[in-house]
């Protein structure tokens, strides 16, 4: 398979926007039609999901399922989940399973099993607190088929300093992460010259977003937290390359749940909320 940053600037560079669709459906949220239809939530999602996938699948390239909202469904939703990334897959998207596992050994090859396998999806979010021997197994199985991981780096919740930004030897410790995720990047380049680790950033941190961005030039960026989290399209923009690469940039709710759940034209202004989200990244490049 060709290489994962390869891949994933093909798929920017195609749709021509770094914009990525995240795929968080909550029930009471969701479409009146789809909701009344189906007593099984997980059954709801997939439906909601799919419709979601074929209505952005034209118009950005990488899509980010929560792992979570699936997995509150029990069984049912691990299957949903599944079918979620492969229609994705078919319609020639790239897909970040956002989980965030962090375990050792065993454990974490169990997890990379999981979400390269299982799922096939082509990257995973990685929790890098338990050190290198946590990331090992996955970036291990990750090369072994072409994919990637994003390890959070500088978070967007409003509580993620208190560990984040720790001084440790004069620096903060979200630095320290920063430069363990460029050397586990350099390990492995591809023709784009970039890795394929990259670093979790949100985006209602644009002063941190900006050292990073110097940091990390040759690592892509995830950047959580644009719309409805507060970040703004000026917030992120220091976070695209000159080339238009380099950063990938999520929006959830903001796009999936413009809607109010009676809406009958809610398919219509999900696709109105992406060309928008879309062209205001454009207008800050």
């Amino acid at each position: 398979m060709t290489h994962f940053a390869d891949r994933l600037a093909e798929a920017v560079r195609g749709k021509g926007t770094p914009l990525c669709v995240g795929l968080d459906p909550r029930f009471e949220m969701l479409p009146a039609e789809i909701s009344e239809r189906h007593e099984d939530r997980a059954a709801a999602y997939a439906e909601f999901c799919l419709r979601v996938l074929d209505i952005v699948a034209p118009l950005v390239g990488v899509v980010k399922p929560q792992s979570a909202f699936f997995e509150a469904c029990g069984p049912a939703g691990f299957v949903a989940l599944k079918k979620v990334i492969e229609r994705a897959r078919e319609l020639k998207l790239l897909t970040i399973l956002d989980a965030k596992r962090g375990d050792i050994a065993s454990t974490a090859e169990a997890y990379a099993e999981a979400a390269f396998t299982a799922f096939a999806a082509d990257a995973l979010t990685v929790n890098p607190y338990l050190g290198r021997d946590s990331v090992e197994p996955l970036l291990k199985a990750a090369r072994r088929s072409g994919r990637g991981i994003f390890v959070l780096v500088r978070t967007s919740n409003p509580g993620a300093g208190q560990f984040q930004d720790l001084m440790c030897d004069g620096r903060p410790v979200y630095h320290h992460v920063a430069e363990a995720v460029a050397a586990w990047g350099r390990e492995n380049v591809g023709s784009c010259g970039d890795g394929d680790v990259g670093a979790v950033v949100g985006a209602t941190h644009a002063k941190e977003l900006v050292e990073l961005r110097t940091a990390l030039p040759n690592t892509w960026l995830l950047i959580p937290g644009y719309g409805a989290q507060g970040g703004s399209a000026a917030d992120v923009a220091a976070a695209i390359r000159p080339d238009g690469l380099g950063a990938v940039i999520n929006s959830s709710r903001g796009i999936t749940f413009p809607l109010r759940p009676g809406d009958a034209d809610w398919e219509r202004q999900i696709e109105k909320a992406t060309r928008e989200a879309s062209a205001a990244l454009s207008s800050r490049r």
